[in-house]
């Protein structure tokens, strides 16, 4: 019986940019009807070799064969031609359309946009289990379900490979579950899954090989069955995987935080809708980790903006340290003493097009030592973010570095070393470790410990239920903008959190 060439080889695959070597000498056999991982620390070189097989960017060296065919990708139209397609991390969806009519958006070529677009949609929704109805607006979606309308669309092109990009990053264990069906599905009728991801555990469960990505170069392919996350964690970053446990509680009596009542009304006015945000109250205390576990789109996001001034509308009082802040602005509550980590990175966090050392001092420009007569001395500015790159292993080639050249996980500890060097009372921290490696992982865990410890008050905003439980004293889930259960992290499940965020389980 003949060998049947790989659904992707690629050879010697290798990428340089100015100071950095993204891949060297890559190369990794993707079978035709299996689910395969690649996993790596931040910076690894995952990212761009992805971006070479989907067309995004060409490689200075090496070969890309698909279905025993050497190809030539320069865009990634040329990639769904070849039968690639990805889904990304961050979804790429209108929410104001339907279903049908972002799936078929780009593609009205194949099947028009109607009868015969709804009826391939339907096909493929049956064939493959991802349960879409076509006539869905997509705004009525839960997470899980937008997911699966980006997989719907790269099936709908005629994808033989399917990229996914950290696709369980934002989704509950139900959510993740149901998709693994999915992936086992596609792989069961031949298609072929390449799964990025930094959660171990998942990635153990589902892949049939798994390719560990260090400093750019594969390091070893290995099979989950004969491999530990442990081990894997040892072969990504030549160490064990981290834990968030806490071991001790460290909460005093001083209330940092006091939120009463905050509510928010919806986009379309008050009595109009369901309020974004309602009638929320918590404390927080010095030394304490208040978890905030909830889906996404159930007020998370509206929480930490209201808290942090950036959300008119907002009713109710917040204080901090005893501190009414109800009318002040975003920049005077930072300098009343909060730190934030923001969710979105490249939208709250920094200037991608600008230098680490102003990223360094974005949103603290009024502080020493930097900040001498309404200047900013760039000698002491640079000089810090020496530091912070040092303490933080922000790993770079120099304070003069552009925010863009940056891996996602260095981004987020150059924005960790920010916001804790400016010794906050209260930090919030919004998905302070999604998208970054076990190594980059453990140590954002470590400061904010350590922090803890020295008595900061802390919010955290998760979607990885394992930190919020190992990190916090205390969860709290919202659902629809309401605080509906507090649960004690040392008797939480996972399980028992995810139902109680989609409002299938109460307190315990």
């Amino acid at each position: 019986m003949p060998d049947v060439a790989p659904a992707v080889r690629l050879r010697g695959i290798g990428k340089r940019f100015p100071g950095v070597i993204a891949n060297d000498d890559i190369n990794i056999d993707v079978a035709r009807g299996t689910i395969h991982a690649i996993v790596g620390e931040n910076g690894a070189g995952k990212s761009t070799l992805m971006k070479i097989l989907y067309g995004v960017q060409a490689p200075d060296s090496g070969t890309i064969e698909i279905a025993g065919e050497q190809v030539s990708l320069s865009s990634p139209a040329d990639a769904i031609r070849h039968g690639v397609g990805m889904v990304f991390q961050h979804f790429q969806l209108a929410d104001n359309f339907t279903v049908l009519e972002n799936v078929v958006l780009g593609a009205e070529k194949l099947h028009g946009i109607g009868a015969a677009a709804r009826a391939e949609i339907t096909r493929i929704s049956d064939a493959y289990g991802l349960g879409i109805e076509p006539d869905r607006l997509v705004e009525d979606l839960g997470v899980g379900a937008r997911q699966r309308v980006e997989i719907l669309k790269v099936l709908y092109r005629g994808a033989k490979v399917v990229i996914l990009d950290e696709p369980t990053a934002v989704l509950v264990p139900q959510e993740v579950d149901e998709l693994f069906g999915n992936l086992r599905e596609l792989k069961a009728e031949g298609l072929s899954v390449i799964f990025i991801s930094h959660k171990l555990d998942e990635v153990l469960s589902v892949a049939d090989e798994i390719t560990v990505i260090r400093r750019g170069t594969t390091v070893a392919t290995v099979d989950p069955a004969g491999v530990t996350s442990r081990q894997l964690a040892e072969l990504m970053v030549g160490s064990e995987l981290p834990s968030p446990s806490t071991e001790s509680s460290t909460v005093t009596d001083r209330v940092t935080l006091h939120v009463a009542d905050l509510s928010l009304p919806g986009a379309e006015g008050p009595g109009q809708g369901r309020p974004l945000l309602d009638a929320i109250s918590f404390d927080i205390h010095a030394g304490e980790v208040l978890g905030i576990a909830g889906v996404e789109g159930n007020g998370q996001a509206e929480l930490v903006e209201a808290i942090m001034g950036m959300r008119p509308g907002a009713t109710g009082s917040i204080r901090l340290a005893g501190v009414d802040l109800d009318q002040l602005s975003t920049r005077r509550r930072r300098e009343a003493g909060i730190g934030y980590i923001p969710e979105d990175r490249h939208r709250h966090g920094l200037l991608l097009d600008a230098p680490l050392w102003e990223n360094r001092v974005l949103g603290h420009q009024t502080r020493k030592p930097w900040a001498r007569l309404g200047l900013i001395d760039r000698k002491a500015a640079r000089a810090d973010t020496e530091r912070i790159v040092a303490d933080y292993d922000v790993r770079t080639p120099g304070v003069d570095t552009l925010a863009r050249a940056l891996s996602g996980g260095n981004q987020q500890k150059l924005i960790v070393g920010r916001e804790m060097s400016g010794e906050p009372i209260l930090l919030i921290a919004a998905h302070p470790t999604r998208g970054v490696d076990v190594g980059a992982q453990a140590a954002i865990w470590g400061h904010i410990k350590d922090a803890r410890r020295a008595g900061l008050a802390v919010l955290l905003i998760s979607a990885d239920l394992d930190e919020l439980i190992g990190l916090s004293d205390r969860i709290e889930v919202i659902l629809r903008g309401r605080m509906v259960g507090s649960f004690d992290p040392s008797h939480v499940t996972p399980e028992q959190l995810g139902s109680a965020m989609t409002g299938a389980g109460g307190a315990v």
